[in-house]
């Protein structure tokens, strides 16, 4: 049996889950969540707390099984509490600011990129540490958004400049030896 699926999911005060069939929507203070699981999965509400089952133990059941819960359970505590993703900006002149709710990106270019943030996201900024942090109730948006902000200047292994997450080693290369 997998060992993520056969935990039950508990649902925090203030977060509605409704289950229609294989169809599951949470709603919280954070917003609203839906999302459609394969129709194998047995996916069941009890006692504020919600239960996925297998039918049996091939192995892409075993694969949904594990998966499906984990699913739900990113979106409980997506609505319930939220997701952050933090990036560090490293490099002289490098710097990230908010313009509105859109997020500046100077990172040596010769035009200023401007990241406008899609529906449920939000940026903020400390200029003292040089981070960006995205914030969201989607893991798989806040994910991606992060992703995409770290691909305008990913980081380069000689003087670590560039964009990284919060605590990513970058693996330094040594730089050119001069002529004995």
């Amino acid at each position: 049996m997998s060992r993520i699926g056969r935990l039950p999911v508990a649902v925090p005060k203030g977060v509605e889950i409704k289950v229609d069939g294989s169809h599951v929507s949470v709603k919280g203070p954070k917003g609203v969540l839906e999302h459609t699981f394969p129709i194998d999965m047995m996916i069941t509400m009890e006692d504020n707390v919600l239960k996925v089952q297998r039918p049996s133990d091939e192995r892409n059941h075993r694969a949904l099984h594990g998966m499906t819960r984990a699913l739900i359970n990113n979106m409980v505590v997506g609505v319930s509490t939220g997701f952050e993703k933090v990036l560090e900006i490293n490099g002289v002149g490098y710097r990230a600011e908010l313009d509105g709710k859109n997020l500046v990106l100077h990172m040596g270019f010769s035009h200023p990129v401007v990241v406008p943030p899609p529906e449920g996201i939000a940026f903020e900024t400390d200029t003292k540490t040089r981070q960006i942090k995205i914030k969201g109730y989607d893991k798989q948006q806040v994910g991606q958004t992060a992703a995409d902000i770290r691909k305008v200047r990913p980081v380069e292994p000689y003087h670590e400049k560039g964009i990284k997450y919060l605590g990513e080693k970058v693996r330094r290369k040594a730089g050119k030896t001069g002529k004995v």
